[in-house]
C-alpha cells in the first residue's frame, strides 16, 4: 500500500440517497407473497465460500453469541426509541422492519416468531417468514395492519416513527430500534420488547466484547487500508457506497480500515461515479453475501463499477464478501465480523 494512497483525501462529490433496508419503490398495501424456495436456495448457494471467484476471499466471523430455550415472559413495557411508552402483550407474530432486528430474534432462539419481513431478507428468518413485503419510508399504516401481525420491531426512527405512531393509534403494539445505535444497545432493546432482556444484556456484553477485541486488534495495527464497501441497493436502486453513518462505515473504522464513503463526509449510501471510484483507490473491496447475490455475483459486481478494476484492490483482485449481518447491519454479528475484518486488515503488507 503507498503513503500517496493513504494520503489522498480530496475525492469527488457523491449523490445523496436515502439508507433503505430492504427497499422497495411503493407503499406495502398489501403484504407480498413470501419468496419462493428456490430464490432463497439461489442466494445462499450464490454466496457459499465455494462459489466465489479464485482469489477472493470469504470473511466470516465465527462465535455470534446466541442464546437458546428461552421463555419469554410478557406482558412487557418498554421505551421505544421514539419516547413513548409500549406494552407488548403478544410477540408470536413479528413484523420485522430490518435484517438488524430479525438476526437478534434469531440469536435469541424466536426465530420462528418473525411473521413478516421485508423482501429480499438476508437473514433466514426473513426468508422463511410466512408473509413478506416491501418496506420504504413511504409505507403506509393500513398495508402494516393488513398483515395481521401482534408487534411491529421497526429499525429506523427516520421511516418508522409516523408509522409506529399510526400504529399504536389502531391498537397494534409498535416498538422503533434506531438503526443507528450501537449494536450492542440494538441487541438489548430487542430482547427486552421480546420478554427476554436478561438473555439479551448477557448478548449485549458478548458483541461488545467482541467490538472491543477487534478495536484492539486496529489499533495496534501499523496497516490501515483504504476501503470501499459496495452496496447493490439504494439511491433508488443504482449500486452504492457506503457512508459516514452507515453500519459498515462505522465497523470499518472500528477494524482500522479507512472508509471511503467517511472519508469524503456522506451519509447512509450514496452513488459513486466511475471517475469517483478511481480517485478513491481503495485498497480493499468489500460487499455482503446478499448483495454479491444481487448484483449477479462477480459479472454483476464489475459491470456496476467498471473502473473498480483500474484500482488498486481491482488490480489485486482484492474482493472479500461477508454476511450481511455481520457488516451491513449493526446487529449480534457486528462483534464477530468486527474481529474478522480487523485481523484480516491487519494481515495485509505495510506500505
Amino acid at each position: 500500500m503507498s503513503s500517496s494512497l493513504t494520503a489522498r483525501r480530496h475525492l469527488p462529490v457523491l449523490a445523496l440517497a436515502a439508507a433503505l433496508t430492504a427497499c422497495g419503490g411503493k407503499p406495502a398495501e398489501t403484504a407480498a407473497p413470501a419468496a419462493p424456495a428456490p430464490k432463497a436456495a439461489d442466494a445462499a448457494n450464490a454466496s457459499s465460500p465455494a462459489a466465489l471467484p479464485q482469489g477472493w476471499l470469504h470473511l466470516a466471523g465465527a462465535n455470534v453469541p446466541s442464546s437458546t430455550n428461552l421463555i419469554p415472559v410478557l406482558p412487557v413495557t418498554v421505551t421505544s426509541d421514539d419516547g413513548e411508552q409500549v406494552t407488548v402483550k403478544d410477540a408470536s407474530r413479528i413484523v420485522a422492519g430490518g435484517d438488524d432486528v430479525i438476526a437478534v430474534i434469531e440469536a435469541l432462539g424466536l426465530g420462528g416468531q418473525v411473521y413478516a419481513a421485508p423482501l429480499r431478507s438476508a437473514t433466514e428468518a426473513g426468508r422463511k417468514a410466512p408473509k413478506q413485503f416491501l418496506f420504504n419510508r413511504t409505507t403506509g399504516v393500513e398495508g402494516v395492519l393488513s398483515l395481521e401481525g401482534t408487534l411491529f420491531l421497526g429499525n429506523s426512527l427516520r421511516r418508522h416513527t409516523e408509522l409506529a405512531k399510526k400504529l399504536r393509534g389502531a391498537g397494534e403494539a409498535a416498538v422503533v430500534i434506531d438503526d443507528l445505535q450501537p449494536a450492542p444497545e440494538k441487541v438489548r432493546k430487542v430482547a427486552a420488547a421480546l420478554g427476554v432482556a436478561e438473555a439479551g444484556n448477557a448478548l449485549a456484553a458478548q458483541v461488545q466484547a467482541q467490538l472491543e477485541e477487534a478495536a484492539a486488534i486496529a489499533s495496534s495495527s501499523k496497516v490501515h487500508p483504504r476501503v470501499i464497501h459496495l452496496s447493490a441497493t439504494g439511491a433508488g436502486g443504482a449500486p452504492t457506497v457506503a457512508g459516514a453513518d452507515s453500519a459498515s462505515g462505522k465497523l470499518i473504522g472500528l477494524a482500522g480500515g479507512v472508509n471511503i464513503g467517511t472519508e469524503a463526509g456522506v451519509a447512509n449510501y450514496s452513488a459513486l461515479s466511475n471517475e469517483g471510484v478511481v480517485a478513491a483507490a481503495p485498497e480493499v473491496i468489500l460487499v455482503t453475501e446478499n448483495d454479491l447475490h444481487l448484483f449477479g455475483g462477480e459479472a454483476g459486481l464489475w459491470k456496476a463499477y467498471p473502473t473498480l478494476k483500474q484500482t488498486p484492490a481491482g488490480a489485486a483482485n482484492r474482493v472479500w464478501v461477508m454476511p450481511d449481518v455481520q457488516l451491513k447491519a449493526a446487529s449480534v454479528g457486528s462483534g464477530s465480523g468486527a474481529v474478522a475484518l480487523a485481523k484480516a486488515l491487519a494481515a495485509l503488507p505495510s506500505p
